[in-house]
């Protein structure tokens, strides 16, 4: 694995740090008045999630590990694991459902995710930044309330709430944003 500076780190990286493997979240290089420049890095656990703050000076070398990305496809889900193929060797894999966090109501079937691997063991997984749900369950629409800013509360098909403009009806594909849980547009 390529060893890097501290003052290479960047947000996004994997590092392996104190025998752990580390993604890091936010990194600020900081100049002092006295004494040499150093990079402080918020780190997250890939393998627990736990949160550590780390300063690096660049003349420490850490680890910078490169995840294997490889795209499966969702299968179906078996007590509380979730089974999924991967796209090229059909070779099948089960996955703690946790891994997709609060992301996991948009899993839909045959949908193809990411998933991150280093060596042989799953690490992260994402859904597609974009994916299309039907509204279940809204408000009816109040004429003369077209303001520009107005939104109204929705339940999609996987139970997820959000907010949508309020030309939306019940019964109506949209299409929501998975990283910032928003309605983007009608499908």
């Amino acid at each position: 694995m390529p060893k890097i500076n501290g003052n290479e780190i960047r947000a996004g990286n994997v590092l392996e740090h104190n025998g752990g493997l580390w993604a890091a979240v936010k990194v600020d290089h900081v100049k002092p008045g006295k004494g040499g420049a150093f990079a402080q890095v918020e780190l997250r656990n890939l393998r627990n999630g736990s949160k550590l703050n780390e300063r690096f000076r660049s003349a420490d070398k850490v680890e910078r590990v490169r995840l294997e990305q490889k795209d499966q496809q969702f299968l179906y889900e078996s007590d509380g694991n979730l089974v999924f193929m991967d796209s090229e060797t059909f070779e099948q894999i089960e996955l703690p459902a946790e891994l997709l966090g609060e992301r996991r109501p948009f899993l839909q079937d045959g949908m193809t995710i990411v998933v991150e691997f280093y060596e042989s063991e799953a690490l992260n997984a994402t859904v597609p930044q974009k994916v299309t749900c039907t509204v279940v369950e809204t408000e009816p629409v109040v004429k003369g309330q077209t303001a520009a800013n107005s939104f109204k509360p929705a339940v999609l098909d996987n139970g997820v709430r959000v907010m949508i403009p309020p030309f939306v009806g019940e019964g109506e594909a949209i299409v929501v944003n998975t990283e910032t849980m928003e309605y983007a547009e009608r499908a």
